[in-house]
């Protein structure tokens, strides 16, 4: 079951001359498809430190949700294991799709199983039994926020979702 789309505003960027009216703000169904169709997601997470860390995975973009899934020792489980907060960004510069929230562990077998199925899907090297791994972790982001624009006319398509918690 999926949620209302939610509606488009601007973001608040002071002094990016970004449009004040409704008009080219982008769809969520325009968002909504790039998000199913990437195949990469930047993940971004922090370390213990503080710094930053960013590092690409394959993921599956259902019912309004991106899961992902990594082994429990790569730095980026571990960051997300300390702080489940998380910016992803799509690959594209020019077609921005941004989401942030926080990430919960998927570990409902039936879930998993299901996942792994949309993976396989997906990505034709990979089984479906890929999230399941006892080395891995699975996890599911359902964004907070989200943000889109085309880079060759940003203040005119600058947009963000504001999404109500599950």
């Amino acid at each position: 079951m999926t949620n209302a789309p939610p509606l488009p505003e601007r973001p608040h960027m002071p002094d990016y001359g970004i449009a004040t009216d409704a008009a080219g703000l982008m769809s969520w169904d325009w968002a909504n498809q790039r998000l199913a169709a990437a195949r990469n997601y930047w993940i971004c997470t922090a370390r213990p430190d503080g710094a930053p860390h960013a590092a690409p995975v394959w993921g599956v973009w259902v019912d309004g949700m991106l899961a992902f899934g990594c082994a429990r020792s790569s730095r980026k489980a571990r960051n997300l294991a300390a702080d489940p907060r998380v910016t992803v960004h799509l690959e594209s510069g020019d077609e921005v799709v941004i989401l942030e929230g926080r990430v919960e562990v998927v570990a409902d077998l039936p879930r998993l199983a299901a996942l792994g199925q949309a993976y396989a899907a997906k990505y034709p090297s990979v089984t479906a039994d890929v999230l399941q791994d006892p080395n891995s972790v699975c996890f599911a982001l359902r964004p907070v926020l989200a943000f889109a624009w085309l880079e060759q006319n940003f203040p005119k398509t600058a947009t963000r979702w504001r999404f109500q918690p599950a």
